[in-house]
C-alpha cells in the first residue's frame, strides 16, 4: 500500500459532470443522490421555510435536533453547507504537519488540503485485498488522517474497530460517513462516539433525501474542534431552507423513513449485483461486498464502454479520476429495478459492441 502523494488524477472532477449540458437527458447512474427525492414532505417543509427569508439563519434549533438525533450535547455539533465545506474547515483550520488521505475514496478532502498549502500523502488501498483498510498502513506520524465509510467509490463498509484503531492521541481521524445512512441499521458507524480520541465524523443530508442544490451536513467532533471549525466558517454558512431540512431529516418519522430507503437500497443493489455476474464472460469484475448505493466495477476498454453507454442513454461515473483506479474502472449508482434491466440490456450491448 504505497503512500507516494502523486497528482495524476483530476480531483475536481465529480460524477455530476456526466450529466450536465448534453448529459442532461441521459438515465443517471453517475451521481449517488438517491432517485426520487426529496419526498413531498420535505419539500414543503423546505417551502415553508421561504416565509422566513427575509431574517438572518438561525440554526439553533436545527443543531439542537441534530445533536439529539446522535444522543451528544449541541457543543459537538457543527452545521455546514454539505459535508464538502467541512473538509474546506478541517484544512484551513487545523495545524497538521503530515495530512493522511486513505484512497480510494471521495477526492474532496485532498483537494481541500491542497488548496490549504498541505503536502498530502496517500495510502493506496488495493483492488488484491478489496479495497479493505489494513490500519498499519497508515504512518504512524500521521496527525490528520481521512478515510470514507461506507466508502466512494468501492462501496466497501469497513470495520468501526478497524477504524477505531487508527486513533490516537495528537491525531485528528476523519471519517465522511457520507453514505452511512443508506447502510440498514447504519452498522460500522462511528458517529455519536465520544471515546475516541480525535475523532471527527462528516454526514450529508444530501445524499439520501436528495439536497444536493440546497447544501447541508455537519460535523461531529470534540467541543474544542468543533468551536475551532465554526471560527474559520463564514457568518450564516447554512441557509434558512437548509436548516429547515436539517431539523426535518433527523426526526423520527424521517429515520424511520431513511432506514426502509437503506433496505429498499439493498434489496436493490443485490439485483444490480446478480445482474452484472452475467458479465464476467467479458472481463467485468465487481467489488465486493458492496454496501453503499453505488458498486464498482472493473471492465476492459471501460471508457470506450462509458461511451457507449452514453449514446445507449446511461451516464455512469468514470473511475480514473480518484487516486488508486485506472482507466478501466466504473462507478455504478444502485437504482430501481426496472432501471437497472433497462442499464443491465445496454450494459450487454456496450460489451458487445
Amino acid at each position: 500500500m504505497p503512500t507516494e502523494p502523486g497528482s495524476g488524477h483530476d480531483l475536481r472532477h465529480h460524477g455530476d459532470a456526466e450529466v450536465r449540458d448534453d448529459g442532461r437527458a441521459l438515465v443517471d447512474l453517475a451521481v449517488n443522490v438517491r432517485a426520487g427525492t426529496p419526498p413531498a414532505w420535505l419539500r414543503e417543509r423546505v417551502a415553508a421555510s421561504l416565509a422566513g427569508l427575509a431574517a438572518y439563519p438561525d440554526g439553533r434549533a436545527a443543531r439542537a435536533a441534530v445533536a439529539a438525533r446522535h444522543g451528544l450535547p449541541v457543543a459537538r455539533v457543527l452545521l455546514t453547507a454539505g459535508a464538502a465545506e467541512a473538509f474546506v474547515l478541517l484544512a484551513r483550520a487545523l495545524k497538521v504537519s503530515r495530512p493522511v488521505v486513505v484512497h480510494p475514496q471521495f477526492t474532496e478532502p485532498e483537494a481541500a488540503l491542497r488548496d490549504a498549502g498541505h503536502t498530502v500523502d496517500r495510502v493506496l488501498l488495493r483492488e488484491t485485498d478489496g479495497f479493505r483498510l489494513d490500519p498499519a498502513a497508515v504512518p504512524e506520524d500521521a496527525d490528520l488522517v481521512v478515510i470514507g465509510n461506507p466508502t466512494n467509490p468501492t462501496s466497501v463498509l469497513h470495520p468501526a474497530d478497524s477504524l477505531v484503531r487508527l486513533a490516537r492521541p495528537g491525531r485528528t481521524l476523519v471519517v465522511d460517513e457520507a453514505f452511512m445512512d443508506a447502510v440498514p441499521g447504519e452498522r460500522e458507524a462511528l458517529a455519536g462516539r465520544t471515546d475516541v480520541p480525535g475523532l471527527v465524523v462528516l454526514r450529508s443530508l444530501t445524499k439520501t433525501w436528495g439536497l444536493a442544490g440546497l447544501r447541508v451536513g455537519y460535523v461531529l467532533a470534540a467541543p474544542e474542534t468543533v468551536a475551532l471549525l465554526e471560527r474559520a466558517q463564514p457568518l450564516w454558512p447554512v441557509s434558512t431552507p437548509a436548516l429547515a431540512a436539517a431539523e426535518a431529516c433527523v426526526a423520527p418519522a424521517a429515520l424511520a423513513e431513511a432506514e426502509e430507503a437503506a433496505r429498499g437500497i439493498a434489496a436493490d443493489r443485490a439485483f444490480l449485483l446478480a445482474g452484472l455476474r452475467d458479465f464476467a464472460s467479458h472481463g467485468l469484475r465487481v467489488v465486493s461486498p458492496a454496501e453503499a448505493p453505488f458498486v464498482l466495477v472493473r471492465v476492459p476498454d471501460a471508457a470506450a464502454v462509458r461511451r457507449r453507454l452514453r449514446a445507449l442513454g446511461y451516464a455512469v461515473r468514470r473511475g480514473d479520476t480518484f487516486p488508486g483506479l485506472d482507466e478501466e474502472w466504473l462507478r455504478l449508482a444502485v437504482r430501481d429495478r426496472g432501471t437497472t434491466e433497462g442499464f443491465l440490456r445496454a450494459l450487454g450491448r456496450a460489451l458487445d459492441a
